[in-house]
C-alpha cells in the first residue's frame, strides 16, 4: 500500500489555498512554474528580515553569515547533482543564461566555422536560438534531429548527423512541450565517440528524475530553480572541471576578478569567475531549501504517484470528443499537450480559467514542435506531485464546459 500523502504535502503549498473566479484553483501549469512550499518562502523572508548583506566581500558579521548561506548551498546543489567538485557549479539567472553562457564563452572561445552543433526538433527555444547567434557569429553549422510522429527522437537520424564536424551537442532531456524523455545517456556516449562535447538541458527532467551527472557524463548541464519549487531568477550551470577551467568569463565585473588595473585583470577562481556582481542571494537560498524539501518527498513514490496521473489524465482527457494528444511517446513524463477540435487554445484557456483551472496556452517556446505537428498551438496540462486525480476531473468537466460555449 502506497504511504503517498498528496492531501498532507499539498499542505505546504499556500498557493493551492487560494480561489480563482470564486473557484478552487486547480493548477495545472507547473512545467512553466512550480508553486513554492512554505520553506522556500521562510527560507528567504529570514535572509531579508535578518540577514541581508553581500556575500563574499564583507568582514563584518552579516556579510559571513550570508556568505556561509550562499555557499552551503552550492554544496547542496553540488550533492543534489552528485558533481564531483562544488566549484562545478554556477549558479546563473536559470537555464536559458546557463545555455548563453555555454554558447557564448565555450562556444565562441572553441568553435570555429565549419564546426557542426546538433540539436533536436523538440528544443526549447532558450537551446536553439543561442546556437543560432553562435553560428552567425562564428560559421558553424546547425543540424537539427527529426523526431517522429510520437514526439520522439529518431535515433538513427541522429547517428547519421553525427561525422567528425560535430564538435557539440545540446539536447533537452524531458520536453516541455510533449513531456517526452529522452535517451540521454546514449546520446551522450555516442557524441564522445565522436569527440564531441554534449550539454544537457535539464530543467523538466529535474523533477522527473534524480539526477547524476558523473554517472551520464555530461559534459554541461542546466537547470532553473523555479521548475524545482524554488524561487525565479535564479538557476544552475554545471560544467566538467577542465571545461570550465580552459573557458573564458562569460561577463565582466565584480567578484569575478582577483585584480583590476587599467593595464590588464586577472581573473578570479571557479566558480567566481563566472559569477559577475551581486549574485541572487534570496534566490540561492530559497533554491537551497526547495531541493531540501523536493528530496524530502520521495523519488519513487513521487514517480508511481506522477505516472498513474498522468495515465488517469490522459484517459480522461481522451474521453472529451475531439480531444487530441500531442505528445505520445513510448517514455513519457507528467506533461499533456493537447488540442480540441474547433477550439483555439488561447480561447480553451480562457474558457477554463473561468473554472479555477489553470492550464498553458500556446506554442510554450518551442515553436518547431508545432511546425511539425502542423498546429498553431496546444493547450498543455502539467502535473506535479501535488495534483489529484479530482483536480484531472475538474479539468475535464471545463472542458466539456467550454465545448458547450463553442457549439
Amino acid at each position: 500500500m502506497s504511504t503517498f500523502n498528496v492531501q498532507k504535502l499539498r499542505q505546504d503549498f499556500p498557493n493551492l489555498n487560494i480561489q480563482v473566479h470564486g473557484k478552487p484553483l486547480v493548477y495545472l501549469d507547473n512545467a512553466a512554474t512550480t508553486l513554492k512550499p512554505r520553506c522556500v518562502i521562510d527560507a528567504m523572508n529570514a535572509y531579508y528580515v535578518t540577514g541581508v548583506a553581500n556575500v563574499h566581500r564583507g568582514v563584518h558579521y552579516l556579510s559571513e553569515q550570508a556568505t556561509a548561506a550562499f555557499e552551503f548551498s552550492r554544496q547542496v546543489v553540488r550533492q543534489f547533482l552528485h558533481a564531483a567538485k562544488v566549484h562545478e557549479i554556477i549558479f546563473t539567472k536559470g537555464a536559458t543564461e546557463s545555455l548563453n553562457l555555454i554558447a557564448q564563452s565555450y562556444g565562441r572561445h572553441f568553435l570555429k566555422k565549419g564546426d557542426e552543433i546538433i540539436i533536436s526538433y523538440m528544443e526549447h527555444h532558450s537551446n536553439i536560438v543561442p546556437w543560432q547567434m553562435l553560428c552567425q557569429q562564428v560559421g558553424c553549422v546547425l543540424k537539427v534531429i527529426p523526431i517522429n510522429d510520437q514526439g520522439e527522437i529518431i535515433l538513427e537520424e541522429y547517428y547519421k548527423l553525427l561525422s567528425d564536424k560535430t564538435k557539440l551537442v545540446s539536447i533537452v532531456w524531458v520536453s516541455n512541450s510533449l513531456g517526452t524523455v529522452n535517451p540521454v545517456k546514449t546520446i551522450i556516449d555516442v557524441a564522445h565517440k565522436q569527440g564531441a562535447v554534449v550539454v544537457i538541458d535539464a530543467a523538466q527532467a529535474v523533477t522527473h528524475t534524480p539526477i547524476d551527472v558523473q554517472a551520464l557524463d555530461c559534459d554541461f548541464l542546466v537547470l532553473s530553480g523555479h521548475k524545482v519549487f524554488g524561487p525565479t531568477g535564479v538557476g544552475v550551470l554545471y560544467g566538467k572541471e577542465k571545461l570550465l577551467e580552459a573557458m573564458p568569463p562569460y561577463q565582466g565585473g565584480g567578484d569575478m576578478i582577483k585584480s583590476v588595473t587599467f593595464a590588464e585583470t586577472t581573473y578570479n577562481a571557479l566558480p567566481y569567475k563566472f559569477e559577475a556582481g551581486t549574485p541572487a542571494i534570496a534566490e540561492v537560498i530559497g533554491l537551497r531549501s526547495a531541493l531540501e524539501y523536493f528530496q524530502t518527498v520521495g523519488w519513487e513514490e513521487m514517480k508511481h504517484y506522477k505516472q498513474d496521473l498522468l495515465e488517469y489524465g490522459t484517459k480522461k482527457l481522451l474521453s472529451v470528443d475531439g480531444v487530441r494528444i500531442i505528445g505520445t511517446a513510448r517514455d513519457k513524463t507528467s506533461i499533456l499537450s493537447f488540442v480540441v477540435d474547433g477550439i483555439h487554445p488561447h480561447d480553451l484557456g480562457t474558457l477554463v480559467d473561468q473554472e479555477g483551472v489553470a492550464i498553458r496556452t500556446g506554442h510554450h517556446c518551442t515553436q518547431p514542435v508545432m511546425q511539425r505537428f502542423g498546429i498553431p498551438a496546444t493547450a498543455r496540462a502539467s502535473l506535479a506531485f501535488y495534483n489529484t486525480k479530482e483536480e484531472l476531473d475538474t479539468l475535464v468537466v471545463a472542458l466539456n464546459k467550454a465545448k458547450e460555449v463553442f457549439k
